[in-house]
């Protein structure tokens, strides 16, 4: 694969302002430095607990296509530690693009990369890596931005597709491949990554009974500043 793009992902044209309140999941009402109050799309489905607070700076790209609704696209939140990438489309591009990049060392003995994989029926993996002598990886991408005393957790709210990528990658761990769960911690004051128990056991417990079972583990976090985010460095996994 090709190891001489720039690394890491290229913002585009951020937009300042001051976070007023999400709401309806997928809304927010910003203000702008002039003054102006916008409602921006918040492409993020999770609680965003951590990373959702009144008040603070947060940076909106903006698409003028007439076509769109929502001019404007809630990318970054500034708090007191870290800025926060809370695009939950972010992840998926990042890892393929630091893949394709030769970045990931486990990673950079496949030719190809494949987005969307369908694996089974109403069933789709983020990546599918694949050699010339047929060996696939399969790699389902997390993101991650609930933190508490320095410690990342996944999910922020019960997921139960989250659960069911789990199950499916333990099924294609069984028919001989390889695969992955890259929890992509979209922040920079992490030192570790937890299951969230408290919040959805039953992933947990999926989570530890995959590991059991073959399906490895990856977590990085990210340089992420008004520019670019890109890759970083690798955590342990904090488990019991």
């Amino acid at each position: 694969m090709n190891n001489n793009q720039i690394k890491g992902l290229k913002w585009p044209k951020l937009v300042p302002g001051t976070l007023i309140k999400r709401y309806k999941r997928f809304l927010a009402d910003v203000m702008l430095k002039n003054g102006e109050i916008v409602i921006a799309h918040c492409p993020n489905s999770g609680s965003m607990t951590s990373c959702n607070e009144s008040g603070r700076p947060v940076y909106l790209s903006f698409n003028p296509k007439p076509e769109r609704k929502l001019k404007y696209t809630w990318e970054i939140i500034k708090m007191p530690d870290s800025y926060v990438g809370v695009n939950t489309l972010i992840p998926n591009r990042l890892v393929k693009a630091s893949i394709e990049n030769a970045e990931i060392q486990e990673f950079i003995h496949y030719d190809k990369v494949t987005s969307e994989v369908k694996t089974s029926d109403g069933t789709r993996i983020d990546l599918m890596l694949t050699k010339e002598n047929g060996d696939r990886c399969y790699i389902e991408i997390k993101n991650c931005t609930l933190i508490s005393d320095g410690i990342s957790y996944f999910p922020d709210a019960v997921t139960k597709r989250g659960l069911k990528h789990i199950i499916e990658l333990q099924s294609l761990v069984a028919s001989g491949n390889r695969c992955f769960i890259f929890f992509l911690i979209q922040r920079m004051d992490s030192k570790g990554f937890k299951p969230a128990d408290n919040i959805d056991a039953a992933y947990g417990k999926e989570l530890r009974r995959a590991i059991q079972n073959g399906v490895e583990i990856l977590i990085y976090d990210v340089t992420i500043d008004l520019n670019a985010i890109s890759l970083n460095r690798r955590l342990p996994l904090m488990i019991e």
